[in-house]
């Protein structure tokens, strides 16, 4: 095959780069776009295998990112996506560097963290396009021998052809231009000494590019104060390692602490339920649903996830590949509760077997729909509670499209909202603002001593009369029992 050199690096007019492409990336950064997008990289960052490239001095997340380039073969303008495979010579391994230091600066373009002098290796083989089947490729990354990213091209949010139409819609794509495609899931930081290196190949294997090799080298060399210069904080060492626990951040603090939760969990529904009509909240009960698990109770925060009645034209852009409904299910984490709109259709089903068993194995603590449930006896015998309409046969796509993931929704006939605290048993099921639930379940404890009092006083053959509720003179009489139980 022929190898990637300083021709193939000369012709390239134009480096565009496309944002999220892979559906573990979409996962990873918590959002799926529903099209396409680019930046520019300048042609002056392309670099050889076997190349350094240099972390600028003072920047610390030179982050790297395995991706297949496409090298344009002839002009494509306006094309359509028929005919757009026919443009692409032929694909190769490339890898989109960056400093995450830079990005505060560049508004978006990326131009300064992205565009930097061998910022973007590509090789070392080339790969006729007319060989290979663009949904058959495989692409996989090495930081120090270690396999970090490994995914194919089958999945893909926008397969290549799409990506080569969508852009000569506006502008023309020369000969020798390269498209970087998107990185999969894995991409990381990179410290000078360390080794990367980013392979393309068919998914059986029968044709590679080799093995793209980059050095990190430190740099020596300081910004000029009349620039912009490196600046990071926790959240860009988040999303360049990829998660907190990477970057090695402590986890976020949830507002859902080990003490709130036991409180919540030591109080009946009933009672909250009434401390939240006390505070005006008429509307935060999740009604009409029977529970897998009536013996359990569980109490967690909220992740949602959203169906529209199917439309088969949207059914075919949404629906299949690692859609709405399994990226929520794979990114559900400890202790979750996955709430799904279904708008109350209950003609199909909208969580079965197989992706309750994920959910489960990530540790969520409960799935909540207002539709139906398929494998119901398969579902019924996990141990994690799933709350739901009825039982039904039917796959999802009879009725709905999965949509979006981690809004505000509507289930049960309740308004629930990512990061509501979900309290669920065989009593109901409350979705409860955070911002108030220390204060609430603190009045629930009281409201139940009382009541446990009220409950005495009558065992003891007073007339409720005065007593519940409770008038000033029962009120001392409390404060009396109260105390002695204290001092007990």
């Amino acid at each position: 095959m022929e190898q990637v050199n300083e021709d193939t690096l000369g012709a390239a007019r134009k480096v565009i780069a496309v944002h999220i492409n892979y559906p573990s990336r979409a996962a990873q950064r918590g959002r799926t776009p529903a099209q396409p997008s680019y930046f520019l990289k300048p042609s002056s960052s392309l670099a050889l295998s076997g190349s350094s490239v240099e972390r600028p001095a003072g920047c610390e997340l030179l982050g790297y990112e395995g991706e297949i380039a496409l090298v344009i073969g002839k002009a494509a303008r306006r094309v359509g996506m028929e005919d757009a495979w026919s443009h692409v010579a032929a694909v190769t391994a490339s890898n989109d560097l960056g400093v995450y230091d830079l990005r505060w600066a560049d508004k978006g373009s990326n131009l300064r963290s992205k565009g930097g002098d061998g910022f973007t290796p590509v090789g070392p083989a080339l790969i006729p396009a007319d060989a290979v089947d663009p949904a058959k490729l495989r692409i996989r990354t090495w930081h120090n021998d270690d396999l970090v990213q490994d995914d194919t091209t089958e999945d893909l949010l926008f397969p290549f052809a799409r990506l080569v139409a969508d852009l000569s819609q506006l502008l023309t794509l020369e000969e020798g231009d390269i498209i970087l495609t998107g990185t999969p899931a894995g991409a990381s930081v990179a410290h000078p000494g360390d080794v990367l290196e980013v392979e393309v190949s068919t998914a059986d294997g029968g044709l590679t590019t080799g093995r793209l090799t980059t050095t990190v080298e430190e740099g020596t060399t300081p910004f000029a104060d009349f620039g912009a210069g490196p600046k990071v904080d926790d959240l860009q060492r988040e999303e360049a390692y990829g998660s907190r626990e990477a970057a090695g951040l402590p986890a976020p603090a949830s507002v859902l602490t080990p003490e709130l939760k036991a409180k919540l969990e030591s109080v009946a529904t009933a009672t909250l339920s009434s401390q939240l009509r006390k505070r005006g909240l008429n509307n935060v009960s999740i009604d009409g649903l029977q529970a897998t698990r009536p013996d359990r109770r569980v109490v967690g925060l909220a992740r949602t996830l959203r169906y529209v009645p199917n439309r088969e034209d949207l059914f075919k852009t949404h629906g299949g590949g690692f859609n709405a409904q399994k990226r929520a299910i794979d990114s559900v984490n400890e202790g979750e509760i996955l709430v799904m709109e279904a708008r109350g259709e209950k003609g199909t089903g909208t969580v079965g077997d197989i992706l309750a068993l994920r959910a489960q194995v990530r540790g969520a603590a409960a799935i909540i729909t207002d539709g139906g449930v398929r494998d119901y006896t398969a579902v019924a015998g996990l141990e994690m509670p799933t709350y739901f309409a009825n039982p039904h046969p039917a796959v999802l796509g009879r009725r709905h499209i999965p949509w979006d993931t981690d809004i505000t929704i509507a289930c049960g006939g309740a308004t629930v909202q990512p990061g509501d605290i979900i309290v669920a048993d065989s009593d109901g099921i409350l979705a409860i603002p955070p911002a108030i639930a220390e204060e609430l379940v603190d009045d629930c404890i009281t409201q139940e001593q009382e009541e446990t009092f009220i409950f005495e006083m009558v065992k003891q053959g007073n007339s409720v009369d005065g007593l519940y509720p409770m008038n000033n003179e029962w009120q001392a009489r409390y404060k009396e029992w109260e105390a002695g139980r204290a001092n007990d």
